[in-house]
């Protein structure tokens, strides 16, 4: 019972779950419990952790800042770390993308793509497009925008009366024994007749390559490749939340290069500062940009927070930048680093669904429950994983690892080993 502890933690039920398992340090792909002991996080911290816990280069690069700058107000005033990190993220975004809003979190920079398209629309007085096309299974953030273009889940439930219009298409997932094509083409052609009869969507939103909390779900390259077309030929924005996906996940810089496409809006956060400080950023190009830039001040952009652009985020982000720089060729051939133990997997009867995109893994295992979050079985891997010494957080019966690239061929050989040991064990 966590009655008496007045920390209300996320995702969690306070009444059910018990007490939390309190950290003390982390260093590289290494986390230091109370009890000193200690386990790997193959997980990244939920996802935002590039480079490793305490990362000397990116502390370095907040305390330096903190002596000159800690915060200003990016209302009529700017700095150096912004500036310097909208360049460098400008250099590895694709071609198409010339822009960059600040914000604090990867469901903000989905507000502002959603009201950035939304009002880019009514800025040319074209008032009639004000539904929004996504994906069933998509998770997009815990803001009202973030939720409505989400898919209903446990999630979102709640609030459901009180989203805007979205028309949901299925995501055409990569599954055991499902013809791809034909499953991608239905997608199309449901899209094509949706954007023939009505004039009425300003934008698509989705995760490119992989959806994140719906089940690491992962779809081809081909498939956003033709997306992209059936928008551009019927006036339909194109919004890419890679708040999970950016940064080297998908084996490139970002899904849009890795996909060869070129969405108006693109969404960032988690990996931006490599794990340290919260920071996001929604990057889009001259067309959407230049709707807004007039002299008229019912067409600007009335969207910030009080932390917009934080200076110490942001030297967080020049510094990660680089170290991303560096491990390009980490993230790149990741995917090779997976290969033995997939085939391992392969052998266990109880697993479908193995795949794998860059640096992210992914299996679901076969239960007699509901697929899903709230499959049970996810409580049983996470109490076994931690027990071997790894922080492992299934969604469901969805495990995943998606680890910093800091990991050496040993901890990372060892992870595999354990895990190998635990799925034999549930699936048997």
């Amino acid at each position: 019972m966590q009655k008496s502890n007045p920390i209300w933690r996320p995702f969690t039920n306070m009444k059910a779950s018990p007490e939390p398992l309190k950290v003390l340090r982390g260093q590289g792909i290494w986390l230091e419990m109370e009890d000193e002991s200690r386990i790997m996080d193959l997980i990244s911290s939920w996802w935002v952790n590039l480079h490793g816990h305490s990362h000397p280069e990116i502390a370095d690069a907040i305390y330096e800042q903190a002596k000159t700058l800690e915060h200003v107000i990016f209302a009529g005033y700017t700095h150096e770390p912004a500036e310097k990190l909208t360049k460098l993220l400008l250099s590895e975004l694709p071609e198409n993308q010339s822009r960059i809003f600040f914000t604090d979190n990867g469901s903000t920079a989905v507000e502002v793509a959603l009201k950035m398209s939304y009002q880019y629309w009514k800025n040319q007085g074209i008032n009639n497009k004000t539904k929004f096309l996504a994906f069933e299974g998509a998770y997009h953030g815990d803001t009202f925008g973030a939720m409505s273009a989400g898919s209903r889940s446990v999630f979102t439930n709640t609030f459901e009366e009180l989203f805007f219009e979205v028309d949901y298409l299925d995501y055409p997932a990569i599954k055991d024994n499902i013809d791809i094509e034909t499953a991608e083409n239905e997608v199309l052609n449901k899209l094509q007749k949706l954007v023939s009869d009505s004039d009425q969507y300003a934008a698509l939103i989705i995760e490119p390559l992989v959806q994140g909390a719906g089940g690491m779900n992962m779809c081809r390259a081909e498939f956003l490749q033709k997306l992209e077309v059936i928008l551009r030929s019927n006036n339909v924005l194109l919004i890419y939340d890679e708040v999970m996906t950016g940064f080297g996940r998908t084996g490139d810089w970002f899904a849009a290069r890795a996909s060869e496409t070129s969405p108006d809006i693109i969404c960032m956060s988690k990996g931006i500062t490599g794990g340290f400080m919260p920071l996001a950023v929604t990057s889009t190009n001259d067309k959407v940009y230049e709707a807004f830039y007039d002299n008229d001040s019912f067409k600007t952009l009335y969207h910030g927070h009080s932390y917009t652009a934080n200076p110490l985020g942001c030297a967080a982000a020049v510094a990660s930048f680089h170290l991303t720089k560096k491990a390009e060729p980490i993230f790149r051939s990741f995917s090779n680093r997976y290969r033995e133990f997939i085939e391992s997997l392969n052998e266990l009867s109880g697993l479908r669904n193995i795949r794998n995109t860059g640096t992210i893994l992914a299996l679901d295992i076969v239960t007699n429950k509901e697929d899903g979050y709230l499959n049970p079985i996810a409580d049983s891997i996470k109490k076994e994983t931690y027990q071997s010494g790894m922080l492992i957080r299934p969604l469901g019966n969805t495990v995943y690892l998606m680890p910093p690239y800091c990991i050496t061929d040993d901890e990372l050989n060892f992870a595999f080993e354990k895990l190998l040991t635990i799925l034999k064990k549930v699936v048997a």
